[in-house]
Order: C-alpha cells, then sequence, then structure tokens
C-alpha cells in the first residue's frame, strides 16, 4: 500500500476513535447531566440519541456517497471530521437536549460524510489488484474497530478526569484527522476523467438499490451486521448486570470491569487477527466463500457460547474445547465482514463514475443492520437472557445463508469482470 492508502487507514483510525470517545462520554455525560445543570435523562432518551446516529448515518451516506463521485473522494473525505469537531464542540458548552439530539445528527453526519468517501477512494485505487484490495479492505474494518474499541475503552476515564472538557479535547483529535487527510492523501490516478462523467442522480440512484447488483448481497450483509450489532448493543450491560432470574447461566454472573475489558481485548485480537488472514485471501478464495465460511464459523461460535454458559461446574475436559471452538468461530466469524466489503468494491467496476455512491451503500447496509440488531439483541436479552441472545445470533445467521446461496450461483453477475476472475480462478 502506498502513503496515500495509508493516511487513509491512519485516518479512519482517528476518526472512529473519536466517535467511540465521543459516544461512550456522551452516554457518562447524559447520566451525570444534572450534575452540569440539566435535566433528568432515562434510558428512553439515550436509547433515542443513539438510534439518531444511526439515522443520519442511513439517510445522508447515500448523498456524500454521490457529492464524492461529483467534487472528488480526497474533498468530501475532509467533511467527516469537521462535521464531528463541530459536534464535540456544541456537546461541551450545552446541556439542553434537543441541541444534544442535534449533535448526534452532526457526529452522524461525519461518518455519513467520511465512509462513502473512504470507501470509494479505496475501491479506486484498488480497481487492478485484487490483493491490494483485500489488504485495504481488511486494515479499513481493523481500523475502524480498532478505533471504536479505544475511544470507548478511553471515555470513562478522559471523562471522569476532566468533564465536559473532554468533548474539546476530542475536538483536537478530530483537527488531527483532518490534517492525515488533507495533507497525508493525494487525488487518486484517473479520478479526473471520472468527475466529469455523467453519473447517478437520486431517481438512478433509487433503481441501483433496487436491481439484482445490490439485492444479491444487501440481505447477508444486513444479517450479518445485526447478528455483530445485537451483541455490540446488549454485550456489556448484560455481563455487568447479576440477573439472578437465570442462574444456570454463567455469562450472568456479574462481571468487574476489568474482567470484561480482558475479554473484549481478547475478542478485539481474535477478531483483528480474522480480518487480516482473510483480508489476505482474496485471490485464492470467491467473496462468497469467505462469507460462508464467516457464517458457519459465526454459528459454531454460538454453540460453544451456549455450552460456555452453562458450564458452571463442568469438567474442564468440556469447556476448554468449547472455549477453542468459540476462539476459532471468532476468527472464522471476522473474514465476512471485509469479503463483503470487498465484493461490494466489485460491484463498484461496473459503475466506475459511481464508486462512491456504490461504495456509500457500506453505511446503509451497516446502519440498517445494527439498528435491527440492537432491537433484537433488547427484546431477546428481556426475554430469555444471553441464552436468547446466542439463538437470536444463530437465527440470523441462518438468515445470512438463504439469500447466499443465491448470491454464489450469480456472483460473476454481481462482481463483473472481477467476479468471473475470481470464480475462475478459485482454488477453496
Amino acid at each position: 500500500m502506498d502513503r496515500s492508502l495509508w493516511a487513509v487507514i491512519l485516518g479512519t483510525f482517528t476518526l472512529r476513535f473519536s466517535t467511540g470517545l465521543t459516544g461512550a462520554m456522551l452516554a457518562v455525560y447524559l447520566a451525570k447531566l444534572p450534575e452540569h445543570g440539566g435535566p433528568e435523562v432515562d434510558g428512553l432518551v439515550v436509547g433515542i440519541f443513539a438510534a439518531t446516529f444511526y439515522l443520519a448515518e442511513l439517510v445522508l451516506s447515500p448523498f456524500f456517497g454521490m457529492l464524492s463521485d461529483r467534487i472528488g473522494h480526497h474533498r468530501v473525505m475532509l467533511y467527516g471530521p469537521a462535521f464531528g469537531a463541530v459536534a464535540v464542540i456544541l456537546t461541551a458548552i450545552t446541556t439542553n437536549l434537543v441541541l444534544l439530539g442535534g449533535t448526534r445528527w452532526l457526529e452522524g453526519a461525519s461518518t455519513a460524510a467520511s465512509v462513502p468517501s473512504i470507501l470509494g477512494y479505496i475501491a479506486m485505487v484498488t480497481a487492478n489488484d485484487q490483493a491490494l484490495r483485500g489488504r485495504a479492505a481488511a486494515r479499513f474494518e481493523g481500523a475502524t474497530l480498532l478505533g471504536l474499541g479505544c475511544g470507548i475503552v478511553l471515555a470513562p476515564i478522559l471523562f471522569a478526569a476532566i468533564g465536559p472538557v473532554a468533548f474539546l479535547a476530542n475536538a483536537v483529535i478530530y483537527g488531527v484527522s483532518y490534517l492525515i487527510y488533507w495533507r497525508g492523501v493525494d487525488d487518486p490516478a484517473g479520478e479526473a476523467a471520472t468527475l466529469t462523467a455523467s453519473h447517478y442522480g437520486f431517481r438512478r440512484y433509487r433503481a441501483l438499490l433496487t436491481s439484482a447488483h445490490v439485492w444479491l448481497l444487501a440481505p447477508t450483509w444486513i444479517a450479518v451486521n445485526a447478528s455483530i450489532g445485537l451483541w455490540l448493543h446488549q454485550s456489556i450491560f448484560q455481563l455487568t448486570a447479576a440477573r439472578p432470574e437465570f442462574p444456570d447461566q454463567l455469562f450472568h454472573g456479574g462481571f468487574e470491569p476489568w474482567q470484561i475489558s480482558l475479554g473484549a481485548a481478547g475478542v478485539a485480537v481474535l477478531f483483528g487477527a480474522g480480518l487480516l488472514y482473510w483480508g489476505s485471501r482474496f485471490r485464492r478464495f470467491r467473496r462468497t466463500t469467505i462469507i460462508l465460511y464467516g457464517i458457519l464459523g459465526g454459528g459454531a461460535m454460538v454453540v460453544a457460547g451456549l455450552v460456555l454458559n452453562h458450564s458452571a461446574g463442568v469438567t474442564p475436559l468440556i469447556t476448554l474445547p468449547a472455549l477453542l471452538v468459540a476462539a476459532f468461530g471468532l476468527f472464522v466469524l471476522a473474514g465476512a465482514t471485509p469479503a463483503a466489503l470487498g465484493l461490494l468494491a466489485d460491484v463498484s467496476e461496473r459503475f466506475p463514475a459511481d464508486r462512491g455512491a456504490i461504495m456509500g451503500l457500506y453505511s446503509v447496509f451497516l446502519a440498517v443492520g445494527q439498528i435491527i440488531g440492537a432491537v433484537i439483541g433488547g427484546v431477546a436479552a428481556d426475554i430469555r437472557g444471553i441464552d436468547a441472545m446466542f439463538v437470536a445470533t444463530l437465527v440470523l445467521l441462518a438468515v445470512a445463508l438463504v439469500p447466499l446461496a443465491q448470491l454464489r450461483r450469480d456472483e460473476h453477475y454481481v462482481g463483473g469482470p472481477a467476479g468471473t476472475a475470481m470464480i475462475d480462478g478459485e482454488i477453496g
């Protein structure tokens, strides 16, 4: 990868770090808002704020994707840090819930502007190199997850130390992201010609959304995102809260924060290793093969998780193999995300002047999946705790398999010439 591509990945990390930091600090801020002169906040408001972020990303991503095709991916990248900086500055100086809700829209706009332009850039510069596309997709996903994770981990400590001033400190980090994109990224070769080409308008974009190119991929990716989002929004709360109504479930024992952080670190390492490994296998395996392995790995992880959740007093001869299966399943599941991203980049090869618009669908699928996963996870946890969350995850993964069968048959159609080459050259 060249200097500009590395700068894009580094900027993704710092930008997602700021996003994670803001979201987690805002949760703490809302819980203590009366101490800062604001009103009492209940769980419904917290939920609305979280949904507002994803709704903004869902609505605005197509617009910014199309804009990046018209004025340049590099230029639109700069909008993301700018929106984020304004959002955290406003957050630091107000306790008004309406204004704080508006900052969630600005944060969502930050992601909506940055993701399609970044992915459009990656798709353009990796158009003729499948191995590079795999590495870039995996590193983008890794930078996204690592940045969000680091921000979430640091947020409670930073807010406890300096209070709302921490939001102003985060504005500085947004400024660092802006500088990385501004000074570190060059316009991609060949972009000048695509800027003057005919582009998709909203009417044609709507037609694209309903085309076979997209809807062969969308259901699988949304279901996989929902299965991940289910745990992203519920796991920490469920592991922290001791629930005596489920005495047979080991994971409801009420874990200490350091134990949860240690477990999260282990998950992050395994998932990151899986991203790097499968991202380097784009030349060997079809995208849909990697996605299939990922779904099956996720299923194995869920079954092993159910065993571990009921392993209190059980012999290590059972718990140790279950733990190893869960770890391996997570490692394999990680490959599904860069493979789906790579397949979407392959779709963009059919629309070289509209890569930003096509890659903006990443945010659309992600937001829809996260919202669905958050709702299903909350309902499942209330019904039967973590056991029900495991079952719901298994159902979502099974749903992802249904459209994947059709997607595998038509991968050459979705991916165009690149997809055909992958099918002809698959080893695995």
